[in-house]
Parts: C-alpha cells; sequence; structure tokens
C-alpha cells in the first residue's frame, strides 16, 4: 500500500512544542520566578512592588513582565492612572506548585529549609496550603465529605459546607473540587472552587489572618480553636 504523503506529513505541526519551550523559557529566569511567587499570594501587585521582591531595578522590570504577559503567565488590570499585576488564573498557580514540588524533590532527604511558618500555612493563589490544610483535606476524606479520587464533594460534603456556611458557585468555570498537590507536604490539599470557598470563609470568620505581602497565613486564637472543633485537628 502506498502512503499519500501530505502536508501535515511533510511539515509537522509542531506550535504546541514551540509553545511549551516559550512558556518554559519565560519561567526560567530567577527575578521572573520571583515574581511569580509573590504573587502566588493572590493578590495583584505593582511593578514596583515586583521589581523590589525581585530585587531588580525598575528599569529592567518592565521587560520581564512584558515577557511574562506575552506567555499569557499574568495579566494586567488598570486601575484609574494603576496598573496592577496578577497571575493569568488557578491554573497557573497550579502549575507553579507542581513546579515547586518537582524543584524539591531529592533522591536523600535533606533538612527542609522552608521557613516553618510557610510549611505550616500558606496561601496557594486563592485557597489553602501547607500543614494545617493537608490535615483539613485528610478529615475531609476520611468523613467522606470528598469523593474517593477527590474531585467532587459528596452531598454530605456540600451539606457540611453550607452549614459553616461556605458559598459554593453552582457554576463554576473550573474544577468545582480537585486535590492539589502540596509542594512541602508532598500529600494533597483541597483545591478548585471549594479549596477557594473554605479559604474565604475561614478570611471572613477571622479564623487565620493573611500576612501583607506575603504567602504566610496566620492561625487566630478563636480559629484554632474552631478548626479543632470543626475538623477533628490538634493544633498546638
Amino acid at each position: 500500500m502506498n502512503l499519500v504523503k501530505t502536508e501535515y506529513d511533510s511539515q509537522p505541526d509542531d506550535s504546541l512544542e514551540k509553545s511549551m519551550s516559550l512558556v518554559a523559557s519565560a519561567i526560567s529566569d530567577p527575578s521572573r520566578v520571583s515574581m511569580l511567587c509573590a504573587l502566588m499570594d493572590g493578590r495583584a501587585w505593582t511593578a514596583t512592588e515586583l521589581s523590589a521582591v525581585a530585587g531588580i531595578a525598575a528599569s529592567t522590570t518592565s521587560g520581564h513582565l512584558t515577557r511574562l504577559l506575552g506567555n499569557g503567565l499574568i495579566i494586567c488590570l488598570n486601575q484609574g492612572r494603576h496598573r496592577y499585576y496578577s497571575l493569568a488564573g488557578h491554573h497557573i498557580a497550579g502549575l507553579l506548585e507542581n513546579l515547586m514540588g518537582v524543584s524539591m524533590q531529592s533522591h536523600t532527604s535533606p533538612s527542609p529549609r522552608t521557613p516553618a511558618c510557610l510549611r505550616y500555612a500558606r496561601t496557594c493563589y486563592d485557597h489553602l496550603a501547607g500543614e494545617l490544610a493537608v490535615k483539613i483535606y485528610d478529615f475531609m476524606r476520611q468523613e467522606k465529605w470528598l469523593e474517593a479520587d477527590g474531585t467532587a464533594l459528596t452531598p454530605a460534603g456540600k451539606s457540611h459546607f453550607q452549614n459553616l456556611g461556605a458559598v459554593l458557585n453552582p457554576r463554576p468555570r473550573r474544577k468545582s473540587c480537585c486535590p492539589c498537590l502540596d509542594w512541602s507536604e508532598r500529600r494533597f490539599h483541597l483545591g478548585g472552587d471549594a479549596g477557594s470557598a473554605l479559604m474565604t470563609l475561614f478570611l471572613q470568620k477571622e479564623w487565620i489572618t493573611r500576612t501583607q505581602g506575603y504567602r504566610e497565613v496566620k492561625v487566630t486564637d478563636s480559629g484554632r480553636i474552631t478548626m479543632c472543633r470543626l475538623f477533628s485537628l490538634n493544633l498546638t
């Protein structure tokens, strides 16, 4: 049988490979990585703030931001005379979180260099991460709040969320619920719309507070008491 050589055969479409290499290249610069990590707190930053956190001159910041914008990693928000930058979405936050996990891998078991406060509780874009978040996720699985694969809340889980006051989007534009691999704990915490709703509730109830300009999250005294009761946690 003779195969007809089509135009596609002779000129394979490598646009996906090129796009992937461009995104990887955009992330490869340490200054741009610092900016992206800063934006992992879920808030919008100015160019001046990002240049400070990356430790680079303001004159070179524009080029780095243009590179990140051009590859769809961040978006620019105009408000009056000011411009703010934030991650392009939860999918970019997930990409960065996974990359952190891969970067931390080693054949040995080194002593963790990540500050203890970040390992305990931090933001992962719009949901909670760290040891605290992993413990809450484990509780939800054990109590059947989550389906076995973690991709959806069970009817009981939805009822518990409603009783807590966590508002779920009936028509989320992303996954309603998903396991998100925690790079410091190497286990899963709750992501998706449900993870976002839970963190929003924690903030509204002032069970946790955010540290301005950082991903660190602190648990308040009332939050510690309440979370111990709600999720059968032992928080010291």
